[in-house]
């Protein structure tokens, strides 16, 4: 019955995206960037003008921005870094550098937010993680015009969000150990006053491992299947992927086997968490769909964090879509596309679901990828 429904006109849109990872922008203090992965700034400003203008000029439609909307681990030449927990001074200076190297896009959301019936609903990832920081929201913030703040939710409590019923977004670290971390637990307080952010090993495994051997390499973290990348790289560049890998196997033993060895525990706890941490090579869709187990009123379930866009529909015609990235990503699979999809989820409610076996005639949802129009007849090849 789908097509019926494109007939009629939504009376509430939801979006979602997720994963831009915006940093400080292609060139700081007049060198090239090369942690920045964004280069979609003046696609993702025409998304933002597009759903506030036409048919939308008046609609209410919210915008989720599922986790990673911003790359604070991929942040070069902050003049002081902390090697084991990151002062809140040093995050403002980050956060300073990204809003600085994109501004059309910030400009863009805030003309969004002009328009009426518009709001944007903000959930932190594993990569903006030092938005925990109430200073730091609170600078996110003033970007914006004074009147249009308001109608920008952004929460540490927001963990899972539900702008619907049947309807839930993620972003889904939470689902791996490596990244996992508690908003209410992961800030403490130097005896001088100062304020630390406590991250994932994840984490720093991203800001000691991926960002250094990304200044050789710029592919390092946008090729998938990871585990094709290392047989093709051993193949065709070998020392670099040797010295790679023994970094891996070398930050693992450090982060993870003597933290265990320090604690003093058990081998069958050790066994225990390292099979835990496999979580992250498990099939995601396998999972997520426990959520759906969990909770029965559930009929969609939006997430991100892997940056591979999946759109997938089950025999009890609950949803699972993830978002994909806006960053350029190159596949070694037989998928056929290689390049930056744009991917976003849509989701058209055209009468609002008072019960929830209603909720398949009254709500529409989509996995779409983002068509922007080129004032130019080219862009720059990177």
């Amino acid at each position: 019955m789908k097509f019926l429904r494109r007939k009629r006109k939504a009376k509430r849109v939801i979006l979602s995206i997720s994963d831009l990872h915006l940093g400080a922008g292609e060139e700081i203090k007049g060198r090239k960037n090369s942690l920045e992965d964004f280069h979609s700034d003046e696609e993702l400003v025409q998304f933002f003008e597009y759903y506030s203008s036409g048919e939308y000029q008046n609609k209410e439609v919210e915008i989720v921005i599922n986790g990673d909307f911003l790359d604070l681990l991929a942040v070069p030449y902050v003049a002081y870094f902390d090697d084991e927990y990151w002062s809140e001074r040093a995050c403002l200076e980050k956060l300073e550098l990204i809003i600085k190297g994109h501004p059309e896009v910030w400009e863009s959301m805030n003309e969004f937010l002009s328009c009426k019936n518009k709001k944007i609903v903000y959930i932190i990832g594993n990569h903006d993680a030092e938005l925990v920081f109430d200073s730091l929201k609170e600078r996110f913030l003033q970007e914006f015009d004074e009147e249009n703040r308001k109608k920008i939710t952004i929460s540490n409590e927001i963990d899972t969000y539900n702008p619907a019923p049947g309807v839930y977004f993620r972003h889904g670290h939470q689902y791996e150990t490596a990244h996992a971390f508690d908003p209410e637990d992961s800030i403490i307080t130097s005896k001088e006053g100062e304020k630390y952010f406590i991250p994932s090993w994840g984490s720093y495994y991203v800001t000691h491992i991926i960002n250094r051997y990304k200044q050789e390499r710029f592919h390092i973290n946008i090729v998938r299947p990871f585990k094709s990348m290392l047989i093709h790289g051993l193949i065709y560049d070998t020392f670099f992927t040797l010295r790679f890998m023994i970094a891996n196997f070398y930050y693992f033993m450090m982060v993870r086997f003597l933290h265990y060895y320090r604690l003093r525990l058990g081998w069958r706890r050790v066994l225990e968490d390292c099979l835990k941490e496999l979580t992250l090579f498990q099939d995601y869709e396998t999972i997520t769909r426990s959520f759906f187990q969990e909770n029965e009123e559930a009929k969609v379930l939006i997430v991100g964090h892997t940056h591979a866009p999946v759109y997938r529909e089950f025999i009890d015609k609950t949803v699972f879509i993830n978002t994909g990235t806006w960053q350029k990503m190159v596949s070694l699979s037989l998928e056929p596309e290689t390049t930056s999809q744009l991917t976003y989820a849509k989701v058209e409610i055209f009468n609002e679901v008072e019960d929830i076996k209603d909720f398949e005639e009254n709500v529409s949802v989509s996995l779409k990828s983002w068509a922007p129009q080129r004032v130019l007849p080219y862009h720059e090849f990177r």
